[in-house]
């Protein structure tokens, strides 16, 4: 897998040396002295456009001009122009310039401890603003690229391994981040380690190999991606279970990680009967005293479910959202969520002031958006957006046309509204808005009036189906060609109906499709065989396989 961006140019800062010897020790005492503030260079919001001038590649290809020379540890040498890489490099410039001592000659000489095929890499988006990487160079680039203070690469590499990230790779790229300060790429990392622990338990060798206080670590997040709490358990049993005489001892600080409360007064009973729960003093006075609790509690007892860690549940990975509607006869301005994890529905006091129905819905960049609707007098134009992070709603841009039984999807960034009832007649307009520009433009019309159809986004396509006076027609917009084309008409006429996306079908080789849309899942991957007896691995300081 290949990674090529174009980025663009940092301002480097004004430091000098006279040799590699005095650049490289004063380059390790500021980094040194600034190690524990040091910010984040995995992103490039601080950077200036800049473009490269096609000229420069010409004169490095060609061997003109230059004024400089960089021999590598393999005996590589470069020939290079000292200014375009002391551009990119606040090292190289302190190396080549003799700003601090006006009695010594620049240098044009200078010695790196990396292989040539490395530096090339540096060179190439010195002269162009471009950067291969691939996964068996990246962390050797953004090694180097650290240590030459070359950002732009760091932060190339660093967006290479945010893409790149798996369950069977992301606790050794959360490892390797944190040894560089990326901490946009560790946060990531710890994101999709959550999100994805599932998977993770599965897919990962790494896993049985983290250490106790790592693992304690990431049973304790709420925003932890468990289906339930029994996950949380059988996580630790697997990972005590591949040294179970050295890692018992882990054993009660990590099953006060499982949010007992949450589960049934059985399930906890289960957990009770494991051998080494039964045989682990602590363990047992533990499991003892959360089914006491369990046991003494009504079904009117009133408990803090957000503070007592017991009985809190983890934060939902994804929240289902239902917002106004029709209800006893009128529009309503009620806003529920549902809570996958604790099947609850709950009201949300971020009511919108104003009541409606047969609105359009949709996501996008974690805000919610409310098009169109009816009220029971006034058909809707406007839009209003909501976050739920900060619990408001905002007014934003009005639509060219009011619609109810509006079709919505997204695409790229942009929200098209489509069709939809007007108070007067059935509308074939469709409208497209940008975020960014907080405005709406008038697109390519449907071949037919329609409304009360339902849309979705397929392979870059924009397909609408169904709807108006219950009619089986299909028909797409391509945003490349800003036209509307025909697809194949549905079986069955349909309208007031519903449709969805579905992405990422089994593997083959794990599930295998049956009959009335029926799955069979192959068999989990085995628990890998301990292999500490026939090898050394590192130790933390508790005696575990350090990660």
């Amino acid at each position: 897998m290949e990674f090529t961006m174009k980025l663009r140019k940092v301002s480097s800062s004004t430091k000098s040396e006279e040799t590699l010897a005095a650049a490289s020790k004063i380059a390790r005492k500021r980094k040194k002295s600034n190690l524990a503030c040091r910010t984040c260079v995995c992103t490039s919001s601080q950077l200036g456009v800049f473009d490269f001038p096609p000229v420069w590649k010409e004169l490095r290809v060609n061997a003109q001009l230059c004024d400089g020379i960089v021999k590598c540890d393999d005996g590589s040498e470069f020939k290079i122009h000292r200014a375009i890489l002391a551009a990119v490099s606040p090292y190289f410039k302190a190396l080549f310039t003799n700003s601090i001592n006006r009695t010594q000659e620049e240098a044009t000489e200078a010695r790196v401890n990396v292989t040539g095929d490395i530096f090339q890499s540096f060179l190439d988006f010195a002269y162009t603003g471009t950067c291969t990487i691939t996964k068996n160079n990246v962390k050797h680039l953004l090694q180097y690229a650290d240590q030459y203070e070359i950002l732009d690469v760091v932060q190339l590499c660093c967006a290479f391994l945010i893409n790149d990230l798996s369950p069977t790779n992301c606790l050794e790229t959360l490892k390797f981040a944190s040894q560089y300060f990326c901490n946009e790429l560790m946060h990531k990392g710890r994101l999709y380690i959550r999100h994805n622990f599932a998977k993770l338990m599965k897919e990962s060798y790494e896993f049985y190999k983290i250490s106790a206080p790592h693992l304690e670590d990431i049973l304790k997040d709420d925003e932890l991606n468990v289906k339930n709490e029994e996950a949380v358990f059988e996580a630790i049993k697997m990972w005590i279970g591949y040294s179970p005489t050295r890692r018992k001892i882990h054993l009660f600080s990590l099953l006060k990680c499982v949010r007992l409360g949450t589960l049934s007064y059985e399930s906890v009973l289960e957990i009770a009967t494991w051998a080494l729960v039964e045989e682990d003093a602590q363990c047992k006075e533990y499991i003892q005293d959360v089914l006491a609790v369990m046991g003494g509690l009504g079904e009117e007892d009133d408990v803090d479910y957000i503070n007592n860690y017991l009985f809190r549940p983890r934060i939902p990975y994804g929240v289902l959202f239902a917002v106004g509607g029709w209800s006893a006869g009128s529009p309503t301005n009620f806003l529920e969520t549902y809570d996958c994890r604790a099947d609850r529905w709950l009201f949300s006091v971020d009511t919108d002031s104003s009541p409606r129905a047969y609105h359009g819905l949709c996501h996008l960049n974690g805000l919610i958006y409310m098009i169109g609707g009816f009220d029971g007098n006034e058909y809707f134009n406007n839009m209003r957006c909501f976050d739920p992070v900060q619990h408001k709603w905002n007014e934003r841009s009005c639509m060219y046309y009011p619609r109810c039984y509006v079709s919505v999807t997204t695409h790229k960034d942009q929200i098209y509204a489509m069709g939809g009832y007007n108070g007067r007649t059935r509308m074939s307009s469709v409208e497209r808005y940008s975020p960014q520009k907080n405005q709406w433009e008038l697109i390519a019309p449907m071949q037919m009036q329609r409304s009360d159809a339902s849309a979705a986004t397929v392979h870059d396509k924009i397909y609408i189906v169904g709807g108006s006076t219950t009619i089986n027609y299909v028909e797409y917009f391509d945003p490349k060609s800003n036209d509307w084309y025909d697809a194949a008409s549905m079986n069955v006429s349909r309208s007031a109906l519903s449709a969805c996306v579905l992405y990422g079908l089994p593997n083959a080789k794990d599930y295998t499709f049956l009959r009335r849309n029926t799955f069979e899942i192959g068999p989990d991957m085995a628990m890998p065989q301990n292999d500490e007896e026939n090898t050394t691995p590192q130790l933390d300081d508790n005696g575990n396989p350090d990660l």
